[in-house]
């Protein structure tokens, strides 16, 4: 027998690589295909899949919260003359500077519908602010110019018109809390009401419909000649 012979037999055979285990490729693959359903039912890739997953993607939304806790009350001094009511379509875009719109940025379109009050404070009314002449016939009352309250965003009657995302804030929707939250263009909206409320006479409006109420009310009591001014 010759050396080449004999070194064969004494070389250990060479080992098989082992498979992965059953299980462990069962697993990735349903972890794949989990994936690939959650991001079809997501996004819409193929019609009619979405409603197919619904049911067994949906989530089932429960009332849970406590009872309501009456913290304060507060007395208003305030005669609101005036509401104004206001629609805007806010138009929000936010780009990557250096990526394309598809692939990152979103841009929204927002119908904001709003109210804004506008107020006289008779609250802070002092001694002089109201004077009577001696046989109570004549009234004279010196009152702050009229302010405008917050805006409050009408949510039953705003909604988003459009809403383009790219895929790396799509991605981003499905590991975040809010996926599309609207925060920010609602925001917006909010500002471009106040604005406008600002401009549009409001306040004027609300001096006008206080003065007709208070002249009313003290002509009702019996003085024939009722003087409002506003400082």
């Amino acid at each position: 027998m010759d050396k080449s012979s004999l070194d064969t037999e004494r070389r250990p055979a060479p080992e098989r690589p082992r498979r992965p285990r059953w299980w462990g490729r069962a697993a990735g693959a349903l972890v794949v295909t989990a994936l690939l359903v959650a991001l079809v039912v997501r996004f819409g890739l193929i019609p009619g899949v979405g409603a197919l997953f619904g049911d067994l993607f949906g989530v089932d939304t429960r009332d849970r919260s406590g009872p309501v806790l009456l913290k304060s009350i507060q007395d208003m001094h305030r005669y609101e003359g005036a509401v104004g009511n206001f629609q805007v379509v806010a138009d929000l875009e936010k780009d990557a500077p250096y990526l394309p719109d598809s692939i990152r940025g979103t841009r929204t379109l927002y119908v904001g519908a709003g109210t804004v009050s506008g107020y006289v404070d008779l609250g802070k009314l002092d001694d002089h602010a109201v004077t009577v002449n001696g046989d109570r016939t004549e009234a004279t009352l010196r009152l702050p110019h009229a302010a405008l309250g917050t805006v409050t965003l009408d949510l039953d009657r705003s909604y988003a018109v459009s809403q383009q995302r790219g895929i790396l804030d799509r991605l981003g929707d499905l590991f975040s809390d809010n996926p599309g939250g609207e925060e920010a263009v609602q925001r917006l909206a909010v500002q471009h009401i106040g604005e406008a409320a600002r401009g549009s006479g409001l306040a004027e409006r609300a001096e006008k419909n206080t003065t007709s109420m208070l002249e009313g009310l003290l002509r009702s009591l019996g003085f024939r000649q009722v003087t409002v001014s506003y400082v």
